[in-house]
């Protein structure tokens, strides 16, 4: 078989050529300023681990086939320039107990493609190489000592982010490359001296894994914020105001000094918060401004503005409520001001009223209505504060009407009874004179008031409606002849009250009788009997 060394180098640099074309695509794009979404790409790597060596390749003109070499041991250490590409050094140790063995020392670019917890790399590497061998040629004593050469590799790998340690290391899944050895041990020298010397052009699978161990950061932290802002924004003067600010991606190891300025006012502070003093500042538009910094270098250090307005002095308000709106006359209200002052500047209350009389000089007086015509009264509340200026309100309280006088209702007085003179049924005998004595007190006392007297008949006493009639008339007759009421005054009725009774009821000026159940007696056909008229006796024949 005839080997060509040309045609199997071209095929790696083929392939390198397309691997490197392919990840260099992703260095090309603009490297990103701001933080990754994962964890920020290292700056340097340095992997250690075990590598595997496939070879595949003859020493020629011998024709010794070189052996698969089980052992060994890989170093590389890669700088990154971006986010993507880099360069990268690497060492592979394959001793071999059969004197089969390999040493290479290469270097080249490496590209890198980060993603979340993972990251894919190819490299394409050139450098030197120390071959050992072959020793599977055991009909000779000798075989090739250890020789400089050169190798060339290409390949890639996948690592997996260590979730510890601030993803300080990785684990290497895989690492696989392609590798050409080219050795030349000088001329081939046959027994029983040799055999010695010839060509090998190995070219096999590199296969490697082991742990990942990053340093530094690709993207520089950000740079350090300041922010501030006055509080309050609007004041007046005399007002304190405190400006806050806040720095974000500060050091945590470094101490930050703060310093603050101001165009109006006096500024004092030292730390995240300044406070201003405004005693003396004219009304208008003024600035803080605060610096933060914990170096010198760019972006460790931030500047930031806080406005603030100082306005005019405002007159008070006020309002005001009366308690209760309505009264009766000669009752009190109490008016209530309720005074502010924007600045809170300190107020003088005064009072005045249309009618009555008001008392008090706080936020509380008191409206007297002793005296005053019923209507409306207004009441008027004065603030001033300490600069003179004023506000006023008003409140208005209803004095009500007196109450109209209680219209008259008809009174009961007492009842006469006619039950204990079974010969003279209707008289008015000296028992009733003490009741008829009290009607006549009262008809005197009420000398506009009326009488009305009800006579009444048992439901069994004949001729009851004549009866009932007599004592409402007998009962009256006492009252006009004997006591000297007005007969003009006095009323009689007969009633439908099963008694021999005559009730009598006083009528003041204004007040209803009811009638319901009444019945006026005609006084021109009952007339009255004299009460110490003897009873006409019968004589038997």
């Amino acid at each position: 078989m005839v080997y060509s060394p040309l045609r199997s180098f071209g095929r790696f640099v083929l392939a390198a050529c397309a691997v490197s074309l392919g990840v260099a695509s992703l260095g090309a794009q603009t490297p990103s300023t701001t933080a990754p979404a994962g964890p920020n790409p290292s700056r340097f790597d340095v992997f250690t681990g075990y590598s595997y060596f496939g070879a595949h390749g003859q020493l020629k003109p011998l024709g010794v086939n070189y052996s698969s070499i089980d052992l060994g041991a890989i170093g590389s250490g890669a700088y990154y320039f971006n986010k993507y590409f880099g360069g990268e050094i690497n060492f592979v140790a394959h001793p071999d107990g059969k004197n089969d063995g390999l040493y290479s020392a290469s270097a080249g670019p490496i590209f890198r493609a980060p993603m979340q917890n993972f990251t894919l790399f190819a490299h394409g590497l050139a450098g030197g190489s120390k071959l050992v061998g072959p020793s599977s040629y055991h009909s000779y004593q000798y075989h090739n000592p250890w020789t400089w050469g050169t190798t060339l590799t290409a390949g890639g790998g996948m690592d997996y982010d260590l979730p510890f340690w601030n993803n300080r290391f990785s684990f290497r899944l895989f690492e696989a490359d392609y590798r050409y050895v080219h050795t030349n041990f000088g001329p081939y020298t046959p027994p029983p001296s040799g055999p010695t010397g010839g060509r090998a052009n190995l070219n096999g699978v590199d296969l490697s894994t082991g742990i990942v161990t990053h340093f530094g950061h690709i993207i520089p932290p950000p740079p350090v914020t300041f922010t501030c802002s006055a509080s309050p924004a609007t004041a007046y003067p005399g007002d304190p105001i405190t400006v806050t600010g806040t720095a974000a991606n500060l050091n945590p190891k470094k101490t930050a000094t703060y310093n603050w300025t101001s165009d109006g006012g006096t500024v004092s502070g030292t730390e995240t918060t300044a406070n201003v003093t405004t005693t003396n500042l004219n009304p208008g538009s003024y600035t803080v401004k605060g610096h933060v910094s914990e170096g010198n270098k760019p972006g460790q250090m931030a500047d930031c503005s806080a406005p603030f307005t100082i306005q005019q002095f405002q007159p008070p308000t006020v309002t005001c409520s009366a308690n209760p709106s309505t009264v009766a006359p000669g009752d009190s209200s109490t008016i209530t001001a309720q005074g502010t002052s924007p600045q809170n500047r300190p107020l003088t209350y005064s009072y005045s009223s249309t009618a009555g009389s008001v008392t008090g000089n706080t936020s509380t007086a008191t409206l007297n209505t002793t005296g005053a015509a019923p209507g409306t009264i207004t009441v008027t509340a004065n603030v001033v504060d300490d600069k003179g200026q004023s506000a006023s309100c008003t409140a208005t309280v209803t004095v009500n009407a007196p109450p109209p006088p209680p219209a008259p209702t008809t009174q009961a007085l007492c009842s006469i009874n006619f039950d204990r003179d079974k010969r003279r049924p209707t008289r008015v005998d000296n028992e009733a004179k003490a009741c008829l004595d009290d009607v006549a007190l009262n008809m005197q006392r009420s000398s506009d008031a009326k009488l009305a007297v009800v006579g009444n008949a048992a439901s069994k006493e004949k001729g009851g409606a004549k009866a009932a009639s007599a004592r409402a008339v007998n009962t009256k007759d006492y009252l006009v002849k004997e006591k000297g009421i007005d007969a003009s005054r006095i009323s009689v009725y007969t009633g439908s009250q099963d008694s021999k009774s005559a009730s009598s009821t006083l009528i003041p000026t204004g007040a209803n009788f009811d009638q319901t159940g009444l019945t006026a007696v005609d006084e021109s056909t009952t007339k009255a009997v004299s009460r110490t008229r003897p009873a006409t006796r019968r004589h038997k024949k």
